[in-house]
């Protein structure tokens, strides 16, 4: 296979500048603020971008480099396959968080209720529209995280992805 490289379009910044203490999910990290600073010649793709309230950030996760296929996630003492997990040391180390938007103001978006540390490379803004979804979210199933969701508000990154 060919290798596939990207160039990062911006850099998000955050209160964040260690891995250990950081929110594991959007949903741990309700209020916090941030911004993606995203670079000058990408401003141009943020117009119309201050219509959505909130947007999907893909990123590198730049801190990790290594992986392995099983591993003890954050809200669990049991191993599990990685690809079951949201855990960051991944193959292709990409992380997804959907953030709000509070403006945006030239090349920078002001932003809430993000889990990221700071100085992280951007890869792409999406913006979040529900009705784009699968549709029926009725019959969703979760895993082993059934039994540990309600963990995700509280829980924060401990050393265990650290190098």
């Amino acid at each position: 296979m060919n290798e596939i490289t990207y160039q990062p379009i911006g850099i998000i910044h955050t209160g964040f500048k260690e891995q250990e203490g950081v929110p594991i999910q959007p949903a741990g990290a309700k209020g916090v603020e941030g911004y993606v600073e995203v670079y000058s010649e990408y401003e141009q793709g943020l117009k119309d971008l201050e219509g959505f309230s909130h947007v999907y950030l893909v990123y590198h996760f730049h801190l990790s480099s290594d992986y392995s296929l099983i591993v003890k996630p954050f809200m669990d003492s049991k191993e599990h396959g990685l690809f079951a997990t949201r855990a960051p040391k991944r193959p292709n180390p990409i992380g997804i968080s959907i953030v709000r938007v509070v403006s945006v103001v030239k090349n920078i978006i002001y932003i809430k209720d993000v889990d990221i540390v700071d100085g992280t490379p951007l890869l792409d803004i999406k913006p979040y529209v529900p009705e784009m979804g699968v549709g029926d979210y009725e019959d969703v199933k979760i895993g082993w995280l059934e039994d540990n969701i309600h963990k995700v508000e509280t829980s924060r990154a401990d050393n265990r992805f650290i190098e």
